[in-house]
């Protein structure tokens, strides 16, 4: 079995990769490297360099290699970023899977496992997120990965023979191995990370929110639990078995920005205050999600406590560096 990885050699999609890898299944990596490493592809596995908004070179690639499958992963993430580049976002995640999916529907590939996102419930009103939560996302890509899970269920509708899911991702966060690490200049830990390195103090934005220590609560989850979960869709897809539209891949429980700075003290041993600043516009308070839905069915777990997140967050981030 073949499946194409498109944003195979960032940090997630190479995780995902080397998950695959050791499931016997063979992946096939498509990005156009704006934001991932030819470093991470590991070797043996083909790489090529283009765009999913390139129709013909994605249906080429599929053929060429036989795939039976994709697991979408490439497009434009930032959601703050993304509010700047409106056009930019869209072009990537809607006309890209857009166009993935028409050169797919042209090969004959039809299982597809979407990489969706927490954004597309915009700031939730519950204390726990669940796959019926009321999706208002606040954001060009929050928006844009929303459109692509509609343009999904149109498909089936269309087409119920195209096998689907999406999957919601909240905060992915560690390494599985050295050789890839989140190289965001957005995400918590990569700030945390750098600042530390840099013998800084990292920064707290606002410590005045309704929460237990005042600061933002989130759900974080290991990279190494997400791969897991992508290549039991795959599987389940390729078996022909029933799955949910979309399930939340997050751990149903919170832990606050504090909460990460203290877990950072331990694994580093470097003894720091954090800076705090303003509140950020537009930072909910809590988003934690119940992923009960995809524990069923698609052998989702948190295998992984904040300690050992931390460390191979920042031993991945110290092998290179950075």
């Amino acid at each position: 079995m073949t499946w194409l990885v498109t944003g195979g050699a960032g940090y997630i999609g190479a995780h995902i990769v080397r998950a695959f890898l050791a499931e016997g299944i063979q992946p096939v990596v498509l990005d156009d490297l704006s934001s991932g490493h030819r470093e991470f592809v590991p070797e043996g596995v083909p790489l090529v360099v283009g765009s999913v908004v390139d129709e013909e070179l994605t249906a080429q690639v599929l053929g060429d290699y036989g795939c039976d499958g994709i697991a979408h992963l490439a497009g434009f993430k930032y959601a703050g970023v993304s509010v700047q580049r409106p056009l930019h976002t869209y072009t990537q995640n809607v006309t890209g899977i857009v166009n993935l999916l028409a050169a797919a529907r042209r090969v004959g590939v039809d299982r597809f496992v979407f990489s969706s996102s927490a954004g597309v419930y915009g700031t939730p009103t519950s204390e726990l997120v669940t796959e019926d939560t009321p999706t208002v996302p606040e954001s060009p890509y929050g928006e844009s990965k929303l459109v692509g899970e509609w343009v999904l269920r149109d498909l089936r509708v269309a087409d119920p023979t195209f096998r689907t899911v999406a999957l919601r991702y909240f905060n992915v966060v560690g390494s599985v191995t050295p050789e890839v690490y989140d190289t965001s200049p957005h995400n918590l830990f990569p700030l945390i990370i750098a600042q530390l390195r840099a013998q800084k103090a990292p920064r707290i934005n606002g410590d005045d929110y309704p929460t237990p220590d005042g600061t933002c609560v989130r759900d974080y989850v290991h990279v190494g639990d997400l791969a897991v979960s992508h290549v039991a869709a795959a599987q389940a897809l390729s078996e022909g078995r029933t799955l949910a539209e979309h399930y939340n891949l997050g751990s149903g429980m919170g832990l606050s920005v504090r909460q990460i700075m203290d877990a950072f003290r331990e694994t580093t041993g470097i003894d720091f205050t954090p800076e705090i600043g303003p509140r950020r516009p537009g930072d909910p308070a809590r988003i934690v999600a119940a992923a009960d839905l995809a524990a069923r069915d698609i052998n989702w777990a948190n295998r992984h406590s904040i300690q050992e997140m931390t460390r191979s967050a920042w031993e991945a981030a110290c092998a290179h560096g950075e």
